[in-house]
């Protein structure tokens, strides 16, 4: 089986695009039980961010599996796969490993360097224990991944090379001006208590907002999040939760409004904005950072409204200065890619080589059965020694071969020295099989709830 990814994200697909083919949290889960159903797949993973989709599954047939997952995608997205198929981009193998680690790492962010990301596949990687859809390989692949992120974050400085999409809004919203003196005693409206609206919450205190208004279909959500923001030795700011029908009176009082729902419809319509301009003199600073769109594009066009949104995120990060440190980012990647993949076939003749020492060890009880046969008079004592002695002999003609075989195994191309082992001691292909799905069994409850 091999690591194969399908996907599409803000560096191959306009937003409109992406836009369209955003899965929520429903069809994500649709999406997995579909895909392990599919022939090619026997694991799966869904990675969705609002700049992103991918499809992780381990396939035996690599243009098969491209064909059906690039066939899943347009099925639940509701974008037809003609139209959807110039956006997608494929990895494979060693690459997909590569892509996935550069992602972890905010090298593949649309603000590079942010730490969201880190957030997002520890989510994917949830869902795909919960659903059991994540085996052995997409389990060793997410959690390496986390790890690696980690690893960039802590032993590089790419966190000066970008920040989350909330703070680069704010700096867009402010146009030049400093964020922290362009916010001070502003008030905010923030839509949605998910992970984004709460680090949109926890930044907006940290810039110096003196009021933030959470307004959430879900209302223990939204007062969860003002606790979160209100108690002691927390933000200090003021914050109160309210309920999404009174938004629009908020409109008219708030100075900053960030929105981030999963809603499929529009949560602030053109007229909802206009509607709230009408009541007030000050300026309005929008920033949509949902997918699909919260706020009405028509927004742009209000006098004294400035909307910004993913798509102008996008066009603005694209003049972002890149940090030194993302080399050195780059070489943590490929670095830990290499590990990974030889850590991979590594483990896979590990089956092979537990199968050849349980066919050795059972001839060493068959023999030393028989020989109790022959020699009926051996005491416990004797037994026990030539026992002993057989099996170390055995050990150690095994020892030698199968450290070397692992070592051999481990190396690009190693695949091939299992088979070869299997051959030469003719063993049997059902009992490799057993112990393959032992360590499966073993790897999916000791990953389970590990995230």
């Amino acid at each position: 089986m091999s690591l194969l990814v399908v996907g599409l994200s803000h560096r191959s697909a306009p937003v409109s695009v992406l836009e369209r083919a955003s899965l929520a949290a429903d069809t994500q889960a649709k999406l997995l039980q579909d895909t392990l159903a599919a022939e090619p797949a026997a694991e799966g993973a869904v990675l969705a961010t609002c700049n992103r989709i991918e499809l992780y599954a381990d396939v035996d047939k690599f243009h098969a599996g491209v064909a059906e997952l690039s066939t899943l995608l347009a099925q639940h997205s509701g974008v037809g796969l003609e139209e959807l198929t110039p956006y997608l981009y494929v990895h494979y193998e060693d690459r997909a490993v590569h892509h996935l680690f550069s992602v972890a790492c905010g090298l593949d962010s649309m603000v590079v360097g942010e730490g969201q990301i880190l957030g997002q596949i520890k989510d994917a990687l949830a869902l795909g224990q919960d659903l059991h859809t994540a085996g052995r390989l997409l389990n060793d692949l997410f959690q390496q991944a986390l790890r690696v992120g980690k690893r960039a974050h802590s032993e590089t400085g790419i966190d000066r090379a970008g920040q989350s999409l909330v703070t680069f809004g704010l700096e867009q919203l402010a146009d030049g001006a400093d964020v922290d003196s362009w916010a001070a005693g502003k008030r905010a409206l923030v839509i949605g208590a998910g992970s984004m609206s709460s680090l949109a919450a926890a930044t907006l205190a940290r810039v110096g907002v003196s009021e933030i208004v959470i307004a959430n279909r879900t209302s223990a959500r939204a007062e969860r999040l003002v606790q979160i923001l209100t108690e002691p030795g927390g933000t200090g700011v003021a914050a109160r939760a309210v309920e999404m029908v009174a938004v629009g009176d908020e409109l008219t009082r708030a100075d900053i409004v960030v929105s981030c729902t999963g809603a499929t419809g529009l949560v602030l319509t053109g007229e909802a904005v206009e509607a709230a301009m009408k009541d007030r003199t000050a300026p309005l600073a929008l920033l949509d950072l949902a997918m699909p769109r919260d706020i009405d594009a028509a927004a742009h066009r209000m006098a004294n409204v400035r909307l910004v949104d993913i798509e102008s995120l996008a066009d603005a990060s694209a003049d972002a200065p890149m940090a030194a440190d993302v080399d050195q980012v780059r070489a943590i990647v490929s670095d830990e890619v290499a590990a990974f993949g030889a850590a991979q076939r590594a483990a896979h003749i590990t089956p092979t080589v537990v199968a050849l020492r349980t066919m050795a060890a059972d001839v060493v009880a068959g023999e030393v059965a028989r020989l109790e046969g022959r020699l009926p008079g051996l005491d416990d004592k004797q037994r026990a020694e030539i026992t002993q002695t057989v099996r170390r002999v055995v050990d150690k003609l095994l020892h030698a071969p199968t450290v070397r075989v692992k070592q051999l195994a481990s190396e690009p191309g190693g695949a091939g020295y299992a088979d070869a082992l299997r051959t030469l001691f003719d063993l049997d292909p059902e009992t490799v099989a057993s112990v393959s799905r032992a360590d499966l069994n073993d790897a999916d409850v000791k990953n389970r709830g590990r995230v």
